[in-house]
């Protein structure tokens, strides 16, 4: 499904990097999970986290085999926004991130300047065809931070990156990365998708690739890395 920071397009050179060295029986777990596109071609045991409750609803719900509307107008997307108590939480969390403008947060109505595109309906389709993938999945909703992570989980980490778009607001990078060490430390297998790092972080995997996330270069390319900490 949409996310803003999508991982889908380079997934499949992630993925063997993150499961080389997985035992079967291990769990994998990701604390940002977003929009599942990462979490949702992993076999075996899963745990996906994320700090949006609205999110979060949507994920289980669709776990439960709920379906989004087909449809949502300009106007229902506005009443939505504006009033997410009065609505469905699982409603609020589709709307807002599959109906918004680069799938952030309630970014704007999606929609094309020619009227073409039935926006409404791609993201229908692909919530339908991805909700398979998402069986089984644990899904928490809380902090990064407090999550009981067991020694030996394959974590992998696509957090809001530092200087990026606002959806970035909130996170402490200098904090994540200290947690992110002491997890490694701790018999984890952690990996970070990001553009920069700490210097004890060394880049297992990189691709420039056409992003909308950074801030000094807009809708440029960026170096899109994965981290993984030095031996």
């Amino acid at each position: 499904m949409k996310y803003v920071g999508s991982k889908n397009r380079i997934a499949k050179y992630l993925l063997p990097l993150i499961l080389g060295g997985r035992k079967p029986g291990e769990l994998y777990v990701e604390p940002f999970v977003g929009g599942c596109n990462i979490i949702d071609k992993v076999p075996g045991d899963r745990w996906g986290n994320d700090m949006n409750p609205y999110l979060i609803a949507m994920l289980r719900a669709i776990q439960k085999g709920w379906e989004p509307p087909q449809s949502v107008s300009e106007e229902e997307y506005a009443d939505i926004k504006a009033n997410k108590d009065v609505h469905p939480p699982e409603l609020v969390g589709y709307v807002g991130f599959q109906l918004s403008y680069g799938a952030k947060w309630f970014g704007g109505y999606r929609r094309d300047k020619v009227g073409k595109r039935d926006y409404p309906g791609e993201a229908y389709r692909n919530v339908v065809k991805q909700s398979p993938l998402l069986s089984g999945i644990r899904f928490t909703c809380g902090s990064y931070t407090d999550m009981e992570i067991p020694a030996g989980a394959t974590v992998y980490c696509d957090p809001p990156y530092a200087n990026a778009t606002s959806y970035s607001h909130g996170l402490n990078h200098h904090a994540f990365w200290a947690w992110a060490h002491d997890l490694s430390y701790r018999g984890c297998n952690v990996f970070v998708s990001e553009y920069a790092a700490p210097d004890e972080w060394e880049a297992i995997w990189e691709r420039r690739v056409n992003s909308s996330l950074d801030l000094d270069r807009g809708s440029k390319q960026a170096v899109e890395s994965l981290f993984t900490l030095r031996a």
